[in-house]
Protein backbone atom coordinates (compact mmCIF):
# COMPACT_ATOMS: atom_id res chain seq x y z
CA UNK A 1 0.00 0.00 0.00
CA UNK A 2 1.22 3.32 -0.73
CA UNK A 3 1.84 5.18 2.03
CA UNK A 4 -0.66 8.09 2.45
CA UNK A 5 -0.72 11.57 4.61
CA UNK A 6 -3.06 10.49 7.26
CA UNK A 7 -3.08 14.08 9.10
CA UNK A 8 -3.53 17.35 8.90
CA UNK A 9 -0.46 19.19 8.24
CA UNK A 10 -1.61 22.62 9.19
CA UNK A 11 -2.94 21.47 12.66
CA UNK A 12 -0.80 23.34 15.47
CA UNK A 13 -1.33 22.33 19.10
CA UNK A 14 0.51 23.71 21.91
CA UNK A 15 1.55 20.91 24.18
CA UNK A 16 4.98 19.99 23.34
CA UNK A 17 7.98 21.10 21.09
CA UNK A 18 7.63 17.27 20.45
CA UNK A 19 4.53 17.59 18.78
CA UNK A 20 6.36 19.45 15.61
CA UNK A 21 7.79 17.64 12.29
CA UNK A 22 11.06 17.49 11.01
CA UNK A 23 12.83 20.86 9.81
CA UNK A 24 13.64 20.87 6.05
CA UNK A 25 17.04 22.09 6.64
CA UNK A 26 17.10 18.41 8.92
CA UNK A 27 15.28 16.19 6.17
CA UNK A 28 17.68 17.65 3.62
CA UNK A 29 21.25 16.70 5.35
CA UNK A 30 19.26 12.86 6.36
CA UNK A 31 19.22 12.61 2.23
CA UNK A 32 23.15 14.12 1.79
CA UNK A 33 23.77 11.37 4.03
CA UNK A 34 21.63 8.83 2.29
CA UNK A 35 23.34 6.02 -0.57
CA UNK A 36 25.88 3.61 -0.36
CA UNK A 37 27.37 2.05 2.49
CA UNK A 38 29.26 3.08 5.51
CA UNK A 39 30.82 1.45 8.18
CA UNK A 40 27.82 1.25 11.15
CA UNK A 41 28.01 1.77 14.82
CA UNK A 42 29.19 5.08 14.80
CA UNK A 43 32.49 4.41 12.75
CA UNK A 44 31.04 6.15 9.90
CA UNK A 45 32.41 9.79 8.26
CA UNK A 46 29.78 11.62 9.73
CA UNK A 47 30.05 10.51 13.18
CA UNK A 48 33.82 11.63 13.11
CA UNK A 49 32.80 14.67 11.76
CA UNK A 50 30.11 15.77 14.11
CA UNK A 51 33.29 15.42 17.16
CA UNK A 52 34.80 18.27 15.04
CA UNK A 53 31.71 20.25 14.89
CA UNK A 54 30.89 19.69 18.84
CA UNK A 55 34.18 20.62 19.39
CA UNK A 56 33.65 23.91 17.79
CA UNK A 57 31.16 24.65 20.27
CA UNK A 58 32.20 23.52 23.41
CA UNK A 59 35.83 23.10 23.34
CA UNK A 60 38.79 20.77 22.27
CA UNK A 61 37.91 18.46 25.22
CA UNK A 62 34.24 17.62 24.25
CA UNK A 63 33.47 14.33 23.12
CA UNK A 64 29.74 13.97 21.91
CA UNK A 65 28.14 9.98 21.84
CA UNK A 66 24.75 10.28 20.02
CA UNK A 67 22.08 8.08 21.02
CA UNK A 68 17.74 7.74 19.99
CA UNK A 69 16.45 9.44 22.88
CA UNK A 70 16.51 12.35 25.74
CA UNK A 71 16.16 9.92 28.18
CA UNK A 72 18.20 7.55 27.38
CA UNK A 73 20.71 10.23 26.96
CA UNK A 74 20.21 11.19 30.76
CA UNK A 75 20.25 7.22 32.01
CA UNK A 76 23.50 6.21 29.83
CA UNK A 77 25.07 9.78 30.60
CA UNK A 78 24.26 9.19 35.04
CA UNK A 79 25.51 5.91 34.47
CA UNK A 80 28.79 6.41 33.27
CA UNK A 81 29.11 9.12 36.01
CA UNK A 82 27.70 7.05 39.21
CA UNK A 83 28.20 3.82 41.34
CA UNK A 84 25.04 1.64 41.63
CA UNK A 85 25.42 3.15 45.20
CA UNK A 86 25.16 6.43 44.53
CA UNK A 87 22.62 9.14 44.36
CA UNK A 88 22.20 12.23 42.58
CA UNK A 89 20.55 15.41 43.79
CA UNK A 90 17.60 17.21 41.33
CA UNK A 91 15.05 19.27 41.53
CA UNK A 92 11.46 17.69 42.64
CA UNK A 93 10.76 18.97 38.97
CA UNK A 94 13.69 17.40 37.12
CA UNK A 95 12.80 15.52 34.30
CA UNK A 96 14.60 12.59 35.38
CA UNK A 97 12.41 12.62 38.28
CA UNK A 98 8.99 13.10 37.42
CA UNK A 99 9.12 12.43 33.33
CA UNK A 100 11.15 8.94 32.37
CA UNK A 101 9.22 6.54 34.17
CA UNK A 102 11.33 5.61 36.92
CA UNK A 103 14.09 4.75 34.30
CA UNK A 104 16.89 6.13 36.19
CA UNK A 105 16.07 3.61 38.90
CA UNK A 106 15.22 0.34 37.13
CA UNK A 107 17.90 0.49 34.36
CA UNK A 108 20.29 2.06 36.03
CA UNK A 109 19.53 1.13 39.77
CA UNK A 110 20.48 5.29 41.01
CA UNK A 111 18.59 6.66 44.19
CA UNK A 112 17.28 10.19 43.36
CA UNK A 113 17.18 12.96 46.21
CA UNK A 114 15.21 15.28 45.18
CA UNK A 115 14.68 19.30 46.95
CA UNK A 116 11.60 21.58 46.18
CA UNK A 117 12.59 24.23 43.58
CA UNK A 118 9.60 26.25 42.67
CA UNK A 119 11.01 28.05 40.05
CA UNK A 120 12.86 24.40 39.12
CA UNK A 121 16.19 25.93 39.57
CA UNK A 122 18.41 24.83 41.96
CA UNK A 123 21.12 26.96 44.46
CA UNK A 124 24.25 25.72 46.16
CA UNK A 125 21.78 25.87 49.09
CA UNK A 126 19.40 23.77 47.90
CA UNK A 127 21.71 21.37 47.03
CA UNK A 128 22.50 20.97 50.88
CA UNK A 129 19.28 20.07 51.53
CA UNK A 130 20.19 16.48 49.87
CA UNK A 131 24.13 16.91 50.04
CA UNK A 132 25.17 15.17 53.07
CA UNK A 133 26.11 11.55 55.06
CA UNK A 134 28.47 10.92 52.08
CA UNK A 135 30.25 8.18 54.59
CA UNK A 136 27.09 6.95 55.96
CA UNK A 137 26.78 3.28 54.61
CA UNK A 138 22.77 3.22 55.59
CA UNK A 139 22.07 6.24 52.67
CA UNK A 140 22.73 6.04 49.33
CA UNK A 141 26.13 8.93 48.55
CA UNK A 142 24.83 12.14 46.91
CA UNK A 143 27.40 11.81 43.97
CA UNK A 144 26.09 13.85 41.00
CA UNK A 145 23.96 17.09 41.11
CA UNK A 146 21.69 16.90 38.00
CA UNK A 147 20.33 20.31 36.94
CA UNK A 148 18.08 21.15 33.39
CA UNK A 149 19.02 23.67 30.82
CA UNK A 150 16.22 24.80 30.70
CA UNK A 151 13.89 23.91 33.19
CA UNK A 152 10.92 22.01 33.31
CA UNK A 153 8.75 24.91 34.48
CA UNK A 154 10.55 26.63 31.45
CA UNK A 155 12.89 29.06 33.65
CA UNK A 156 16.84 29.68 32.47
CA UNK A 157 19.62 29.48 34.63
CA UNK A 158 22.11 32.22 34.32
CA UNK A 159 26.02 31.02 33.32
CA UNK A 160 26.77 32.59 36.99
CA UNK A 161 23.97 30.58 38.86
CA UNK A 162 25.68 27.05 37.20
CA UNK A 163 29.22 28.26 37.86
CA UNK A 164 27.80 28.79 41.39
CA UNK A 165 26.66 25.48 41.74
CA UNK A 166 29.61 23.82 40.00
CA UNK A 167 32.08 25.05 42.32
CA UNK A 168 29.87 24.13 45.48
CA UNK A 169 29.46 20.67 43.96
CA UNK A 170 32.91 19.95 43.23
CA UNK A 171 34.56 21.20 46.67
CA UNK A 172 31.72 18.42 47.88
CA UNK A 173 33.45 16.08 45.83
CA UNK A 174 30.05 15.12 43.70
CA UNK A 175 29.70 15.84 39.86
CA UNK A 176 27.29 18.38 38.28
CA UNK A 177 25.44 16.99 35.01
CA UNK A 178 23.15 19.14 32.96
CA UNK A 179 19.73 17.94 30.63
CA UNK A 180 19.94 19.79 27.88
CA UNK A 181 16.67 18.95 26.39
CA UNK A 182 16.41 22.59 25.52
CA UNK A 183 19.88 24.07 25.43
CA UNK A 184 19.57 25.60 22.61
CA UNK A 185 16.42 27.79 23.56
CA UNK A 186 18.24 28.78 27.07
CA UNK A 187 21.13 29.87 25.36
CA UNK A 188 18.57 31.95 22.67
CA UNK A 189 17.03 33.82 25.24
CA UNK A 190 20.46 34.23 27.94
CA UNK A 191 22.06 35.77 24.67
CA UNK A 192 25.45 33.46 25.06
CA UNK A 193 26.78 30.75 23.43
CA UNK A 194 26.07 27.67 24.64
CA UNK A 195 29.42 26.67 25.80
CA UNK A 196 28.77 29.54 28.74
CA UNK A 197 26.83 27.74 30.75
CA UNK A 198 28.68 23.95 30.11
CA UNK A 199 31.60 24.09 29.50
CA UNK A 200 32.54 27.72 30.63
CA UNK A 201 30.85 26.96 33.71
CA UNK A 202 32.36 23.81 34.97
CA UNK A 203 29.77 21.15 34.24
CA UNK A 204 31.22 17.58 33.56
CA UNK A 205 28.44 15.82 31.21
CA UNK A 206 25.17 17.08 29.73
CA UNK A 207 22.80 15.82 27.80
CA UNK A 208 22.38 18.13 23.98
CA UNK A 209 18.72 17.51 22.52
CA UNK A 210 17.70 17.72 18.99
CA UNK A 211 14.43 16.31 18.44
CA UNK A 212 13.02 19.16 20.51
CA UNK A 213 14.55 21.50 18.00
CA UNK A 214 13.75 19.99 14.68
CA UNK A 215 15.60 16.78 14.78
CA UNK A 216 13.95 13.61 13.27
CA UNK A 217 15.33 11.42 16.12
CA UNK A 218 18.59 11.80 18.25
CA UNK A 219 19.70 13.17 21.20
CA UNK A 220 23.45 13.88 22.51
CA UNK A 221 25.67 12.82 25.33
CA UNK A 222 28.61 15.35 25.22
CA UNK A 223 31.72 14.77 27.80
CA UNK A 224 33.31 17.59 29.07
CA UNK A 225 35.44 15.81 31.98
CA UNK A 226 36.51 12.42 31.13
CA UNK A 227 37.76 12.18 34.47
CA UNK A 228 34.16 12.47 35.61
CA UNK A 229 32.36 9.94 33.09
CA UNK A 230 33.60 6.27 33.23
CA UNK A 231 32.50 4.25 30.22
CA UNK A 232 30.17 5.57 27.83
CA UNK A 233 31.00 3.62 24.82
CA UNK A 234 30.13 0.30 26.53
CA UNK A 235 27.21 1.65 28.47
CA UNK A 236 25.39 2.79 25.34
CA UNK A 237 25.17 -0.12 24.05
CA UNK A 238 24.45 -2.05 27.25
CA UNK A 239 21.28 0.44 27.81
CA UNK A 240 20.19 -0.05 23.81
CA UNK A 241 21.50 3.21 22.76
CA UNK A 242 23.54 2.85 20.41
CA UNK A 243 21.90 3.30 16.69
CA UNK A 244 23.85 0.82 14.11
CA UNK A 245 23.04 3.31 11.14
CA UNK A 246 24.35 6.45 13.32
CA UNK A 247 25.23 8.56 10.17
CA UNK A 248 21.62 8.97 10.02
CA UNK A 249 21.91 10.55 13.63
CA UNK A 250 25.03 12.31 13.38
CA UNK A 251 24.28 14.54 10.11
CA UNK A 252 21.11 16.05 11.78
CA UNK A 253 23.63 16.97 14.17
CA UNK A 254 25.78 18.56 11.45
CA UNK A 255 22.63 20.62 9.78
CA UNK A 256 21.81 22.14 13.74
CA UNK A 257 24.90 22.61 14.77
CA UNK A 258 27.44 23.21 11.70
CA UNK A 259 25.11 26.06 10.66
CA UNK A 260 22.92 28.64 12.77
CA UNK A 261 20.29 26.21 12.04
CA UNK A 262 20.05 25.59 16.19
CA UNK A 263 19.62 29.22 17.21
CA UNK A 264 17.36 30.34 14.77
CA UNK A 265 14.86 27.63 15.26
CA UNK A 266 14.66 28.26 18.97
CA UNK A 267 15.07 31.98 18.97
CA UNK A 268 11.93 31.47 16.76
CA UNK A 269 10.10 28.88 19.12
CA UNK A 270 11.22 31.48 21.99
CA UNK A 271 9.37 34.85 19.99
CA UNK A 272 6.42 32.77 19.16
CA UNK A 273 6.14 31.87 23.38
CA UNK A 274 7.07 35.96 23.73
CA UNK A 275 4.33 36.80 21.35
CA UNK A 276 1.57 34.28 22.90
CA UNK A 277 2.12 35.93 26.70
CA UNK A 278 2.50 39.18 25.44
CA UNK A 279 -1.18 38.50 23.90
CA UNK A 280 -2.81 36.58 26.86
CA UNK A 281 -0.97 37.80 30.06
CA UNK A 282 -3.86 40.98 30.83
CA UNK A 283 -7.09 38.85 30.00
CA UNK A 284 -9.33 38.60 32.52
CA UNK A 285 -9.83 35.08 34.59
CA UNK A 286 -5.80 34.38 33.51
CA UNK A 287 -2.70 34.18 36.17
CA UNK A 288 0.81 33.52 35.04
CA UNK A 289 3.24 33.29 38.40
CA UNK A 290 6.07 31.52 36.53
CA UNK A 291 8.88 33.43 34.64
CA UNK A 292 8.50 33.22 30.60
CA UNK A 293 11.89 32.42 29.35
CA UNK A 294 12.10 29.72 26.90
CA UNK A 295 9.51 28.24 24.74
CA UNK A 296 6.71 27.48 27.64
CA UNK A 297 3.80 28.99 29.21
CA UNK A 298 2.25 28.04 33.01
CA UNK A 299 -1.09 29.81 33.12
CA UNK A 300 -4.01 29.28 35.86
CA UNK A 301 -7.69 28.98 34.18
CA UNK A 302 -10.51 28.94 35.02
CA UNK A 303 -11.78 24.66 35.00
CA UNK A 304 -14.32 25.45 32.44
CA UNK A 305 -12.04 27.83 29.99
CA UNK A 306 -9.22 25.20 30.13
CA UNK A 307 -12.05 22.40 29.27
CA UNK A 308 -13.30 24.27 26.33
CA UNK A 309 -9.76 25.20 25.04
CA UNK A 310 -8.78 21.62 25.24
CA UNK A 311 -11.46 20.49 22.57
CA UNK A 312 -9.87 23.13 20.35
CA UNK A 313 -5.89 22.99 20.84
CA UNK A 314 -3.79 20.21 22.51
CA UNK A 315 -2.10 21.17 25.81
CA UNK A 316 -1.28 19.80 28.77
CA UNK A 317 -2.36 20.51 32.23
CA UNK A 318 0.40 20.84 34.34
CA UNK A 319 -1.48 20.72 37.66
CA UNK A 320 -5.08 19.27 38.08
CA UNK A 321 -5.27 20.69 41.71
CA UNK A 322 -4.46 24.37 40.84
CA UNK A 323 -5.39 24.72 37.29
CA UNK A 324 -1.98 25.26 36.05
CA UNK A 325 -1.51 24.18 32.13
CA UNK A 326 1.21 24.47 29.96
CA UNK A 327 1.50 26.06 26.43
CA UNK A 328 4.44 25.21 24.29
CA UNK A 329 5.79 27.13 21.13
CA UNK A 330 8.05 24.83 18.53
CA UNK A 331 10.59 26.05 15.16
CA UNK A 332 7.49 25.39 13.06
CA UNK A 333 4.99 27.32 14.87
CA UNK A 334 3.45 30.95 13.08
CA UNK A 335 2.31 34.17 14.42
CA UNK A 336 -1.11 32.85 12.51
CA UNK A 337 -1.07 30.04 14.93
CA UNK A 338 -0.12 32.04 18.14
CA UNK A 339 -2.92 34.52 17.22
CA UNK A 340 -5.72 31.71 16.78
CA UNK A 341 -4.36 30.06 20.08
CA UNK A 342 -4.81 33.82 21.90
CA UNK A 343 -7.88 34.36 20.20
CA UNK A 344 -9.46 31.27 21.36
CA UNK A 345 -8.34 31.61 25.16
CA UNK A 346 -9.62 35.45 24.97
CA UNK A 347 -12.85 33.52 23.79
CA UNK A 348 -12.86 30.64 25.89
CA UNK A 349 -11.73 33.00 29.07
CA UNK A 350 -15.04 35.03 28.20
CA UNK A 351 -17.39 32.40 28.53
CA UNK A 352 -16.31 30.97 31.74
CA UNK A 353 -16.55 33.97 34.02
Amino acid sequence: MTPQRRHDPELRAFASDNYAGVHPEVLAAIAVANGGHQVSYGEDVYTEHLQEVFRGHFGPSAEVFPVFNGTGANVVALQAMMDRRDALVCAESAHVNVDEGGAPEVMAGLKLLTVPAWDGKLTPELIDRQAYGFDNEHRARPAVVSIAQSTEVGTCYTPEEIRAICDHAHGLGMKVYLDGARLANAAATLGVPMRAFTTDAGVDAFSLGGTKNGLLFGEAVVVLNPEAVQGMRYLRKTSMQLASKMRFVSVQFEALLGTDLWLRSASHANAMTQRLFTAVRDLPGIRIDRPVQANQIFAVLPPAATEALQKRFRFYTWDVQSGEVRWMTSFDTTEADVDAFAAAIAEELAAAL
